[in-house]
């Protein structure tokens, strides 16, 4: 039986040793514990008096009992024969209260070890639902921790507590990579409840992380004096912050990017060298949509607000700069803005030539660079040459000379 106590008393301490729980919600769940046993045993627990010791880890159990006549004595639970009272004490007399304790092997080993299981059932229940409760309002809040098992389609990550965390492939930056031992930042996304356990999923992809990242990095936006008024990302690849200040003495683009860009530099190194452009927020639509398409430069812009729509004009040059590679940095634009915006170029300009570099995101680089070899670094300079001339005087095929051709005259034709 001395085993079974001394398990008790274990489970007891660990339950003691729990971090985060509350002193009255642990007083709680112990009571409670404790008289479901006096009522299998006894039928009620009303009068009965548990005084439980967190320091120590210790608790007693109390009864309390009339003292009744022997040959009136109906309820053993509630009341104590005159001649049992004396055994405790000579001077207890008919109709006083005898209080004495209850000792744990009183109640059998089987009893003793469900309450002990019982016990730590309900410490693992607390567990989990202070983890839950802790992270869920954590939630759009940066956590560290360090990876403890890298998978296919997820990373273990372990917060400073031993907690499990959760960040999936699908919000690692394409070019993440970690090793077990890495530290590891993100922001909390999603806590719920799964097979009866807590699962806190984290994010370096959320708008969120950037937004958390820059609240450290920029004094005047954890402070309230800069406000990030939206976030658009394309993660590992480039990111749009359209920010505003309150207070006309700030410059809240510098303030953002720091001196010589000390402040995005470690926000940019974290995101795996993430492009990130801070812009002026504005309510002039037309304003907005001319700097949410930096750096390009625009001729010209009409914007109909009723159908959110925005025809953009652009020198030649600046064309290619306003669409971005893969079109990344018009498909920004259009998410920050919330228009629909279609990139011209200047009418004005038409019969300007264009570089052939403009051209990279359609014509390989090797290619190009045969074209400059032979003096054909201009759009125009290209298409004003036979084709027998181009493929005499480079190695390329007839055939991808054709291709070039025609993607240099599509551009004259927008």
């Amino acid at each position: 039986m001395k085993i079974e106590h001394q398990n008790l008393i274990e489970t007891f301490s660990e339950f003691k040793e729990l971090k985060n729980i509350d002193r009255p919600t642990m007083m709680r769940v112990l009571e409670d514990v404790f008289r479901s046993i006096l009522i299998k045993k006894y039928g009620s627990d009303q009068n009965f008096d548990i005084i439980i010791n967190i320091q120590k880890g210790d608790f007693e159990i109390w009864r309390n009992r009339q003292v009744i006549a022997d040959d009136e004595l109906e309820d053993p639970n509630l009341q104590i024969s005159l001649t049992e009272a004396k055994m405790i004490d000579e001077d207890y007399e008919i109709g006083e209260d005898v209080s004495d304790e209850v000792k744990l092997e009183d109640f059998g080993r089987r009893a003793i070890l469900a309450l002990r299981q019982n016990l730590t059932s309900r410490i693992l229940e607390l567990e989990k639902d202070n983890l839950y409760n802790k992270y869920k309002h954590r939630i759009g809040q940066i956590v560290s921790g360090e990876v403890y098992q890298v998978w296919k389609k997820e990373m273990l990550i372990l917060d400073d507590e031993g907690n499990e965390l959760i960040l999936p492939k699908t919000e690692q930056i394409p070019t993440d990579f970690f090793r077990k031992g890495d530290n590891v930042r993100g922001v909390v996304v999603r806590v719920e409840m799964r097979n009866n356990s807590p699962l806190i999923i984290l994010s370096r992809t959320s708008p969120f992380f950037l937004e958390r990242l820059f609240e450290l990095e920029v004094p005047e936006i954890f402070d309230g004096l800069i406000t990030i008024k939206k976030i658009v990302r394309i993660p590992g690849e480039k990111a749009k912050v359209a920010v505003e200040s309150y207070d006309d003495r700030i410059d809240p683009v510098g303030a953002c990017v720091g001196m010589k860009g000390s402040r995005i530099h470690g926000i940019v190194r974290e995101l795996k060298n993430e492009n990130i452009d801070v812009i002026n927020y504005t309510n002039n639509n037309q304003l907005f949509i001319t700097r949410a398409l930096s750096p390009a430069k625009i001729t010209s812009i009409a914007v109909n607000e009723a159908k959110k729509h925005a025809e953009v004009y652009l020198r030649p040059d600046q064309v290619s700069i306003a669409i971005g590679k893969g079109g990344t940095n018009i498909k920004l634009a259009i998410q920050l803005t919330g228009y629909e915006i279609d990139v011209y170029r200047d009418s004005e300009e038409e019969d300007e030539d264009v570089n052939i570099e403009e051209f990279s995101d359609e014509i390989e680089k090797w290619i190009i660079d045969e074209f400059k070899a032979i003096g054909c670094d201009t759009a125009k300079s290209i298409l004003d040459r036979s084709v027998a001339d181009l493929v005499r005087r480079t190695d390329l095929e007839e055939e991808t000379i054709l291709e070039v051709r025609n993607i240099l005259k599509a551009e004259f034709e927008k």
